[in-house]
């Protein structure tokens, strides 16, 4: 399992300008994640970034509720997704299905 500390570190890297209050949830998103138990802390950070932004910042789960599957509920909200990481200064592009 990767430890709190080295998912800290790699989301720094990742997100610089991550605002602090988003970055201890998102830290505390990828220790409680059992998906995340077997990740690098690198890809734990990434992942739970993405899921944290997606989840809670765009109409993503609305768009679920709505009936949208999960590939046309990410599809309308990619732009905006991509708009959040870039602002907190992520370089890494989201891949397809991410």
């Amino acid at each position: 399992m990767s430890s709190r500390s080295a998912i800290a570190s790699a989301l720094r890297h990742l997100a610089p300008h991550l605002p602090a209050h988003e970055f201890a949830a998102v830290v505390d998103h990828a220790m409680d994640s059992p998906g995340l138990r077997v990740a690098s802390p690198e890809n734990a950070a990434w992942l739970s970034l993405v899921a944290y932004a997606r989840h809670t910042l765009t109409d993503y789960d609305t768009l679920l509720a709505q009936g949208y599957d999960r590939d046309s509920a990410r599809f309308f909200v990619a732009d905006e997704l991509a708009g959040l990481l870039a602002g907190w200064g992520v370089k890494r592009k989201l891949g397809e299905g991410e």
